[in-house]
């Protein structure tokens, strides 16, 4: 069986030994080599020709974010999961990270989440990596190749879409980076979206999205109203709902047990959704691992409304709109470069159908 060659670069000596020691203990991963500093990461690189970088934000010489510049040079497919910690400073360069390359982005663990840690790291490099544990078996480059089997589209009522819900995972910085600022400032429906991230991640994310889009763009907060010309970003670390009260729809936030693993819980969001907007709900899945927000697409799909998922060529991981995909809920599969349109088209339509039936 092939093993994953890993190389872990950070500055401390007992990091360094305890990602060795974690990572080894799986069947499927080899650590094949450390360095201390991205400097001679780059200069060991071609000669262990890892299948993955486990990077370090903060080091001594050459910084996790210089290193990852010149890696992305080199070399601009190779995954690279940065290591760092959850405070203001280590999330804003984190995020930075992403959009310079990085394919995702692991905290760094208090003592008491050293397990938690493993299954984080171990889950995404076997993502990343899935080729090199399947080069070796005909069977899984057959099921590779093979499409979802997707059941007939069904034929939709265009209602009028008030509001559109996002579930998105690994690869979801960059992939809302593309998305969010290219959605016009008059769209006619408000933006909901989970991306799964820590507490601090999200409200840095949220910052920067907005610095670039038309929409405004926020972290979710408490009773906050929902109406159109804004997005709304689920605080990490905590379930993000709708509610709909005399004011209209406004947020809710609570720290209910994990769902799917996950808090904020892409399923939570999307039942809320659900149940407050019925049939004038717009669904969108995009890259991620796993499965959160199938159960939700799933209630979504019952009630009347629609859903579109990321196509797995522009998916970092195609695990969450897979899921969805081959559960037979899927309306339309769309590459992250027409994903914006596709929202655009979907939302002012069915606004456009109903000033024409006269619906309010």
């Amino acid at each position: 069986m092939n093993k994953i060659r890993v190389m872990v670069v950070d500055d401390t000596a007992v990091v360094r030994l305890l990602l060795t020691e974690m990572l080894g203990s799986d069947p499927q991963v080899e650590v094949v080599a450390t360095a201390p500093n991205g400097k001679i990461a780059l200069e060991k690189l071609d000669a262990v020709a890892p299948d993955i970088l486990i990077l370090d934000v903060e080091m001594p010489e050459l910084d996790g974010l210089q290193t990852l510049t010149l890696l992305r040079q080199r070399n601009a497919s190779l995954p690279v999961i940065m290591f760092s910690s959850h405070t203001q400073a280590g999330a804003s360069v984190a995020i930075e990270a992403l959009h310079r390359g990085a394919t995702d982005v692991v905290g760094k663990p208090s003592n008491a989440a050293l397990g938690e840690t493993r299954e984080a790291l171990l889950s995404r490099i076997k993502a990343f990596c899935r080729r090199v544990i399947d080069s070796d078996s005909d069977a899984s480059r057959i099921l590779r190749k093979m499409s979802p089997a997707l059941k007939p589209r069904r034929p939709i009522t265009v209602q009028r879409i008030d509001a559109v819900v996002i579930a998105i995972s690994t690869g979801g910085p960059n992939a809302l980076s593309e998305l969010i600022p290219r959605l016009p400032k008059d769209l006619p429906a408000p933006i909901l979206v989970v991306q799964h991230m820590p507490p601090v991640f999200t409200r840095i994310l949220a910052e920067r999205l907005a610095s670039k889009s038309k929409l405004r763009v926020e972290e979710g907060m408490e009773q906050a109203h929902v109406e159109p010309g804004s997005v709304w970003l689920a605080p990490g670390d905590h379930h993000m709902t709708v509610e709909r009260s005399a004011g209209g729809v406004r947020l809710a936030m609570d720290q209910k047990p994990h769902e799917n693993s996950c808090r904020p819980s892409a399923d939570c969001l999307f039942r809320s959704a659900a149940d407050v907007y019925g049939e004038h709900l717009l669904a969108v899945v995009m890259t991620g691992m796993g499965q959160d927000g199938l159960r939700g697409c799933q209630r979504i799909y019952a009630s009347g409304g629609q859903v579109i998922i990321q196509d797995e060529a522009s998916s970092v991981v195609w695990g969450m709109p897979g899921a969805v995909a081959k559960a037979g809920l899927a309306d339309e599969i769309v590459p992250l470069s027409g994903m914006a349109d596709e929202i655009v088209r979907r939302v002012r339509e069915s606004h456009r159908t109903g000033i024409a039936n006269g619906l309010s």
